[in-house]
């Protein structure tokens, strides 16, 4: 450490204020509304932030809503950028009757592609709607982790939707897809699933549905290889707060991790965090609590920072709440990692700003070479954007340098509507790049990017559920050449990759403006260890010969003249 980083260090250990893990009350901000059965105004507190929240697509508003253990009577309803946590050891503890609901009443025809940016986490809810279905009619970057439904789940609202992610979930009734595109339950429980559209996957559930892809379109891993859960908020039994890191699941994982016993895992006091407030931190005070053996817990709102954040220490917890949201303001990175052992980033929107950045987010400095087998790095819930109410600018929203990362959902979204939308404007290249060895990811959600949109360099690469739609808005052909081929793929493994598998992958064309072809969604080398289960590719737009021309390496049915096409595994047996 240099002495001005340490002496920051040392002023920062004596002049922030900490909470204390033994009852204080942490300061949050005003964004974070903490609850308890007696709250007073329950429910019109709730319907206020849902008011201001429902239509907010690109607003500045960000709220966690914290709920103390205890039971419950209210209708929860989550806009934008509003996630509802539970403060229990486990969702149990904290039970709502009533319903944690997402809807799509603010768009015509209750059309609910557009609801990001939300979640719900660690609770129990009993819906009473409904006839005793609660509704989670949802789009990307929205998670439902570690929730108990006591009834049905329907993840529609009646109109259309493109979701979507849940993880150690229970849900005792019935959970109906409805018309969601594409879904990834990971380590979820239920009674049964109903419905389909394009690209199910299912990872280490219980009573995955039967079938035969592609009709239904079900993907089913019957374990999970390798994970461990998202960390949480919860409150101590002295009032107080702390952070649960829960322990790895095992390997080949199947069900819950709270099915019969609390998650196993370990408590890290809230005082030895510090807690990030919008409206006074900036890089270097963040930096400096890092220096100093913090971790951090970035309460709601938009944080603008002119340096990255450097995470150095083996194991350190960064955690947003409230989809907290790291801004670059001066074509800086946000977030570089160390090449070291078991550091969690979990629950942040990274946004690319105004003057162009290399890459927001950065695992390991390039040619990173330790193994972390034993402890992964993991990522949960880390989304990144270009273009919102701002025309944002990066090359590269995330690359992955080190070996053994595991990415637990994620949205890379250049974005294709809004202010600061357009070819010229949101200029984005790549979405994920990988260069380490041994990654995994559950949920990868990639969209709109300008060039490879995926590209994978690191050998013993996993990816389970790819979601990717092309950029919208190519202003012509000749503007959209990878060499001689026509456009680029969503999905590129370098040729000289030799093992990589992937799961349930579909790719979307919606272009919009001119004739534009891609040549092909997927690209790989033929390698004995190159594999990919499960493929599709739709046309959703109507432009006249736009589309895909081929599924993977020039195989597979077009989507120019027809709208679907299905492709069940590569290389073919």
């Amino acid at each position: 450490m240099n002495s001005a980083l340490s002496r920051l260090a040392m002023m920062f250990l004596s002049l922030v204020s900490i909470a204390s893990s033994a009852g204080a009350s942490p300061d949050f901000g005003p964004n974070v509304i903490v609850v308890d059965p007696s709250t007073p105004d329950l429910q019109a507190r709730l319907d206020a932030v849902f008011a201001e929240q429902e239509r907010s697509e690109f607003g500045p508003g960000r709220y966690a809503l914290l709920f103390r253990p205890g039971d419950y009577h209210a209708d929860v309803q989550v806009g934008f950028y509003t996630q509802v946590l539970g403060l229990g050891r486990s969702p149990d503890d904290v039970h709502i009757s009533g319903a944690v609901r997402v809807t799509a009443d603010w768009r015509e025809n209750r059309n609910a592609t557009l609801n990001f940016w939300r979640g719900a986490e660690n609770l129990a809810v009993t819906p009473t709607r409904e006839n005793g279905t609660n509704v989670w009619g949802v789009s990307q970057a929205t998670a439902l982790r570690r929730v108990h439904v006591r009834g049905n789940l329907d993840l529609w609202a009646g109109g259309w939707a493109s979701g979507g992610f849940m993880a150690d979930c229970r849900i005792d009734g019935q959970v109906n897809s409805g018309t969601q595109q594409q879904w990834l339950s990971r380590n979820v429980e239920w009674q049964n699933w109903i419905g389909s559209s394009w690209n199910m996957v299912f990872v280490g559930v219980t009573r995955p549905p039967s079938g035969t892809w592609p009709t239904p379109p079900y993907t089913v891993v019957e374990r999970t290889p390798v994970s461990r859960e998202k960390p949480f908020l919860r409150v101590t039994e002295r009032g107080g707060y702390e952070v649960f890191v829960p322990a790895a699941n095992p390997r080949e994982f199947r069900g819950i991790t709270w099915a019969d016993a609390p998650t196993p895992g370990r408590a890290v006091p809230l005082d030895e965090f510090h807690v990030a407030r919008a409206e006074r931190d900036t890089a270097a005070t963040l930096n400096a609590a890092l220096a100093a053996g913090r971790h951090l817990l970035f309460t709601p709102g938009i944080y603008r920072l002119d340096a990255p954040v450097k995470i150095e220490r083996a194991g350190t917890i960064v955690l947003g709440i409230g989809y907290a949201t790291l801004l670059a303001t001066h074509g800086n990175s946000l977030l570089e990692v160390a090449d070291v052992n078991g550091v969690s980033l979990a629950g942040l929107l990274l946004e690319a700003g105004e003057t162009a950045s290399r890459v927001l987010l950065e695992i390991g400095p390039a040619g990173s070479d330790r193994s972390h087998a034993a402890d992964p790095i993991y990522l949960h819930d880390v989304y990144c954007r270009a273009g919102s109410s701002i025309a944002g600018r990066v090359h590269t929203f995330v690359i992955v340098n080190s070996h053994d990362v595991v990415i637990d959902h994620t949205w890379l979204w250049r974005a294709d509507h809004g202010p600061g939308a357009g070819w010229e404007k949101n200029v984005n290249a790549r979405g994920l790049v990988v260069n380490g060895r041994d990654v995994t990811v559950y949920g990868l959600f990639v969209e709109h990017t300008q060039e490879y949109q995926t590209l994978w360099n690191g050998e013993g690469g996993r990816v389970f559920l790819y979601q990717c739609e092309l950029p919208y808005d190519p202003p012509s052909q000749a503007a959209w050449m990878n060499g001689p081929r026509r456009g680029y793929a969503a999905y590129k493994v370098a040729d000289h990759v030799q093992t990589h598998e992937a799961w349930g992958l579909g790719v979307y064309a919606v272009l919009r403006n001119t004739p534009v072809i891609l040549d092909n969604a997927i690209e790989c080398p033929v390698a004995p260890g190159v594999k990919f289960h499960h493929m599709m590719t739709a046309r959703l737009n109507r432009q006249p010969g736009s589309g895909i021309a081929a599924v993977i390496n020039g195989e597979g049915g077009e989507v120019v003249t027809e709208l679907r096409s299905w492709f069940d595994e590569y290389p073919r047996h």
